[in-house]
């Protein structure tokens, strides 16, 4: 069963793997540790990961990058038009209004959506583990930015399960990177809670996460982030800033050109970099547009100037995490910093200035999540056994329920009257389950949707579940208890509704009701406490219960121990009430989400494409093997095949060498594998018999002196004095040296035959033939001169003693028969086992005393 972790980067992704020892980064094809997140659509094949950045700058409007920027997210989204300005490759809306990335694709113009995008990186990351691992990768854990709305958590398990996966949990990047750090922690306190800020500025985003670890558990306390304030950002301010420079300086608009856009903001990443470990930093590009070469240079106070407006922005979501955690800067005791972008010096400087102490880097900025993601996913396998370390989660956002008026609210005007509750309000734990308790008489809907949307920029409404249809025994409106989950991915849904109905048994009931109607009736009490409730009570026509309105209850199983509630509402002489429960169906609409349909034609699509990808690689090995085989064999025939083939047939090899390395060039660049493996095929029919001869030649030597040292060896353990093969017979030693003189005098004619031949002719001694002829003399002289002595006749066995002796296995028995007994045992062990095992002891008693007497033992 695998155990891996996947940081899913805007930039790059990292892939952890659980081994017995602990956690690895696995490499890549390239032996790197981080894989970039492209997609490449070629004419002929898609390249993803390495191969794909490797293929972006020749290929820049066909190379999706920057997938997690698109993924679950509207067209309209003001964050996301600001990024289309900075991709190269095409986006437009979809019918939906969800973004289509368009890509030229085996000659082809295509759209694909990001989840499919997203599902194709997600294929390259489950490859470079299965490698590693040497099995099958289906269980993992996936690392996401803890903003990602619902609709952006069910695309990434969408796109996972486009590439064969099956996540166990969604986790949020800083709890990942917070259960890394705490887990092999062996001095956290036991009673005082150690809070430590984990402050992590990737590629793409800042994210901050205020984390309180005691012995053996980390709870989050509280998270924040600001979408866009990574990387990339301080990457672009340095392109604008050059693009208008060299505008005025060299006449060249960079931005007009995409090839150039690419390399200047390749050319000002590691300027940035350059720039966080040194004063200034020069940038020079040569052709960069119009065969225009670029120079210039930056200092880093000017850098910092130029990007004052992000840096501003960094206190933001520190205040917010400090404000929501309910801490002041005095109760955090470390600031732990991640994420590629935090080795900027004016970043750390802010963050040394807000916490009043210098941030730690005890953790690899780059690898922590990925590293925490394998970790989780350790912990939630039966595969290993982990160290015992509890997480409690925090939910970043509210989600109300909400709900219309009932069909008699028509009669006074309430058809409208939208009612919600707060079923996860935030910072709920992860996973949780809330049951809620409604009175309906037919089919009805409840919308799942952000109780606020002012950090999120999106719809409130998640998605909607119809509940019915549902048929009641009785006229009155039914009771229902609908079960909402908040599950490992942070996705809310409405799991499950059950009908409540209860049928009256005319039987007298105790004080003390019974444990099933208790737990009812617990339903409507807690429904008297709902806030909502004072809003809907015009729904009920009955004294049943005082409003519309659900009771959201905690999701552990009631137990009814609610007393105070039940003698107030439970009357003695009620009759007993029998409850029977009907589960109900509940029909899913989520808005944006892929639909099954869509998602099995996604799958068939990614299987059509990972099969044209196959295809292609086999096409270039075996595209590459008659290349390889070219040139090799016209090497050797001018050195050591020179004499083994004759002047005529290199000649006329190296002719067939030729053309074919022609038509390599020309009419065979663009051939089917087939027509590959002709060639080849064509080409080792002159060229395997000289191989062959060559081959010949070098082992022939080696073979011969095996089987001549085999034939010496028989030869003379048959004339051998040895007193060991004293018992076989002078007929058969004879027969051995019969074998010995046939095979010898075969050797010594094919040897005479092959040394007459020259060296490019066909061999008249093949070492197939003389290790044949070593096995047959092998299996016939083997039998004879390994035959084992015969038994040695019995000796007279001795009387058995009387009675045995007090020490059985510590005494020797007296007497001289019982010491020449000892002394032929000692002269001949073979001997004493036989006699041991033909005459067993007379009782069991002797045995006994084998027993090594009481004392010390060990384990």
């Amino acid at each position: 069963m695998s155990v891996v972790g996947f940081d899913l980067g805007n930039e790059s992704c990292i892939v952890a793997v659980a081994r017995q020892r602990g956690i690895d980064v696995v490499l890549n094809d390239e032996s790197k540790r981080e894989t970039p997140a492209v997609v490449c659509f070629g004419d002929k094949q898609r390249f993803i990961g390495t191969a794909g950045a490797a293929s972006t700058m020749m290929n820049p409007k066909n190379s999706i990058s920057q997938i997690k920027r698109l993924i679950g997210r509207q067209f309209s989204d003001p964050e996301l038009q600001r990024d289309l300005k900075t991709f190269p490759f095409t986006v437009t809306e979809g019918p939906d209004g969800f973004p289509l990335i368009h890509a030229r694709y085996l000659g082809e113009q295509r759209t694909f959506t990001p989840t499919q995008v997203l599902g194709m990186v997600f294929s390259d990351l489950k490859s470079i583990a299965e490698k590693n691992l040497n099995t099958a990768v289906v269980d993992c854990c996936i690392g996401i930015p803890v903003y990602f709305t619902d609709l952006q958590r069910r695309a990434v398990l969408d796109a996972a399960t486009i590439a064969g996966l099956h996540p166990l949990r969604l986790f949020h990047e800083t709890t990942a990177t917070a259960l890394a750090y705490g887990i092999y922690k062996t001095d956290l306190p036991e009673n005082d809670q150690l809070n430590v800020a984990f402050v992590d500025v990737g590629h793409g985003s800042m994210q901050v996460c205020i984390a309180g670890f005691k012995k053996g558990q980390l709870k989050v306390l509280s998270h924040a982030f600001d979408r866009s304030l990574g990387g990339r950002d301080f990457d672009e301010v340095l392109f604008q800033h050059f693009a208008a420079k060299f505008k005025e300086e060299y006449k060249i608009d960079v931005s007009q050109n995409a090839r150039a856009s690419l390399r200047l903001r390749a050319a000002c990443e590691k300027l940035k970099k350059m720039l966080s470990a040194n004063p200034e930093a020069p940038l020079n590009i040569e052709c960069l547009m119009d065969d225009k070469d670029v120079r210039s240079f930056i200092k880093r106070d000017e850098f910092e100037q130029i990007s004052l407006p992000i840096l501003e922005r960094v206190k933001k979501p520190l205040e917010k995490a400090l404000a929501e955690a309910g801490l002041t800067v005095e109760n955090v005791h470390m600031v732990e910093v991640v994420g590629s972008a935090s080795r900027i010096p004016s970043m750390v400087k802010i963050l040394t200035e807000f916490f009043k102490k210098e941030p730690r880097r005890t953790m690899n900025a780059s690898e922590c999540v990925a590293r925490g993601c394998a970790l989780e996913c350790a912990i939630l396998s039966p595969t290993f056994k982990v160290r015992e370390f509890q997480v409690n989660e925090y939910f970043p956002f509210s989600i109300a329920l909400s709900w219309k008026g009932s069909a008699p609210d028509a009669q006074n005007g309430g058809a409208e009257n939208q009612q919600s509750t707060i079923v996860f309000p935030k910072g709920n734990p992860i996973p949780s389950i809330k049951a809620l308790t409604f009175y309906r008489s037919g089919t009805f809907s409840v919308d799942v949707q952000y109780a606020d949307t002012c950090e999120l920029q999106v719809p409130a409404k998640i998605s909607t579940y119809t509940i019915g249809p549902f048929q009641s025994t009785k006229s009155e409106r039914s009771k229902l208890k609908v079960k909402v989950r908040l599950n490992f991915h942070g996705i809310v849904s409405v799991e499950s509704a059950t009908l409540l109905e209860e049928e009256e048994v005319e039987v007298p009931v105790s004080k003390e009701p019974p444990k099933e109607a208790n737990k009812m009736e617990t339903d409507e009490a807690s429904s008297d406490a709902t806030p909502s409730s004072t809003d809907a009570d015009v729904n009920m026509q009955d004294a049943k219960g005082p409003a519309d309105a659900p009771a959201a209850e905690n999701g552990v199983p009631e137990s009814g121990d609610k007393p105070v509630q039940m003698e107030t509402d439970t009357k003695v002489d009620a009759p007993k009430k029998k409850v029977k429960k009907t589960n109900i169906p509940v029909t899913e609409v989520v808005y944006g989400g892929l639909s099954p349909a869509d998602l099995q034609k996604a799958l068939e699509k990614e299987f059509e494409m990972a099969l044209q990808d196959r295809v292609m690689e086999e096409t270039k090995d075996r595209k590459n093997a008659v290349e390889a085989y070219v040139y090799d064999m016209r090497n050797k025939l001018s050195d050591k095949y020179e004499e083994f083939v004759t002047p005529s047939e290199k000649e006329e090899l190296i002719a067939k060498l030729q053309e074919v390395e022609d038509w390599l060039y020309e009419d065979g660049e663009d051939e089917t594998k087939g027509v590959y493996i002709a060639k080849l095929e064509e080409l080792k029919k002159q060229g395997d018999p000289i191989e062959e001869r060559y081959k010949e030649h070098t082992e022939r030597g080696t073979v011969i002196d095996q089987f001549a040292y085999c034939i010496n060896s028989y030869r003379e353990a048959a004339m051998s004095n040895d007193a060991k093969f004293d018992h076989i017979d002078v007929s058969e030693k004879q027969k051995v040296l019969n074998e010995c003189v046939e095979a010898e005098a075969w050797l010594r004619e094919k040897r005479q035959q092959q040394d007459e031949l020259p060296k490019y002719a066909s061999p008249a001694l093949l070492s197939a033939d003389v290790r044949k002829k070593a096995e047959t003399v092998d299996r016939f002289c083997r039998p004879i001169m390994t035959k084992p002595k015969p038994a040695p006749a019995k000796p007279a066995t001795p009387e058995a003693p009387q009675a045995p002796p007090p020490q059985g296995g510590e005494q020797q028995p007296q007497g001289g028969d019982a010491n020449a007994s000892a002394n032929n045992a000692n002269s001949s062990p073979e001997n004493a086992a036989a006699e041991s095992a033909e005459e067993p002891p007379a009782s069991n008693e002797p045995m006994e005393t084998d027993k090594p007497e009481p004392g010390p033992t060990t384990a």
